[in-house]
């Protein structure tokens, strides 16, 4: 634990060398929703691979970048891409950018992905609202010797996802006229997508979307006392298990398609966060 702690200082000490914003809130952009990025203003933009103990991501669709600047006049770092667990990276080296931007500032986070649809009242390109998930990783990013100076040994979870948060996306939502759906995600390994069986089971505990990252960062912001909101594009379909064949390029094609709603949407809720 004090490796991981001396990992996040160097960390911290090289970004703030590289730029001077203090940024009070964190953006992970997934799948196809990285550009963002360049709406931020007065930006600083660090490759991953400059920062210390950075991974590098390797998934289709993510840039590579941390950035720091302002959106909305609010103060922002937003990573351009993120880290997942089936490219072999351990769960601490996924979560560890979430802790280096709650040490840089950030108190509250925005999470994106890109997620496979089991709702019934889902169709492609929709955005959903995450309001609880359920990990199917067989694994947990707080596993270990835990340190009280990053947060408890049992963080509370009852409010993973900040009800206020969501409040305030539905009601942008209404004003913007963007169809968002509420509900929950389901986080697994990967790469493989699902089959019809897994999809089922999925539907049965009561998932409505699936994906492969997300569930690790949330508990990690929630260890270090974030608020978080989490946002799904829902890019590929498997309503009753049934699924509709997708190859990867649809589901970055699909991403890309959302990305105008989902840019507007984020950039309105940043601008109303206090």
């Amino acid at each position: 634990m004090e490796e991981l702690k001396a990992k996040i200082t160097e960390s911290v000490e090289y970004i703030n060398q590289k730029t001077k914003v203090k940024p009070k809130i964190a953006i992970i952009l997934g799948t196809g929703l990285g550009r963002l990025a360049e709406d931020i203003e007065r930006k600083q933009v660090i490759p991953y691979d400059d920062i210390p103990n950075f991974p590098i991501s390797t998934a289709p669709g993510h840039s590579g970048n941390l950035v720091l600047g302002e959106l909305g006049e609010k103060k922002v770092v937003a990573m351009q891409g993120r880290f997942h667990y089936y490219e072999g990276y351990s769960l601490e080296e996924i979560t560890f950018p979430v802790r280096v931007m709650r040490k840089l500032g950030a108190d509250t986070i925005v999470i994106s992905n890109a997620a496979g649809g089991m709702n019934r009242f889902f169709n492609k390109g929709d955005l959903m609202l995450i309001t609880d998930h359920i990990n199917l990783f067989g694994n947990n990013p707080l596993i270990g010797p835990n340190d009280e100076e990053l947060g408890p040994r049992f963080p509370d979870m009852s409010e993973a996802y900040n009800r206020q948060l969501i409040k305030l996306a539905l009601e942008i939502a209404r004003e913007e006229k963007i169809r968002l759906h509420q509900g929950i995600y389901a986080g697994l390994t990967g790469p493989n997508l699902e089959t019809p069986a897994e999809y089922r089971f999925l539907i049965k505990i009561g998932a409505d979307a699936v994906g492969m990252s997300t569930v690790p960062e949330v508990i990690v912001a929630n260890h270090m006392g974030m608020k978080v909101l989490g946002i799904s594009c829902i890019t590929d379909l498997a309503i009753d298990g049934v699924i509709v064949q997708t190859k990867v390029e649809e589901i970055l094609e699909a991403a890309s398609q959302a990305e105008r709603l989902m840019t507007k949407l984020v950039k309105r809720i940043i601008e109303k966060i206090d």
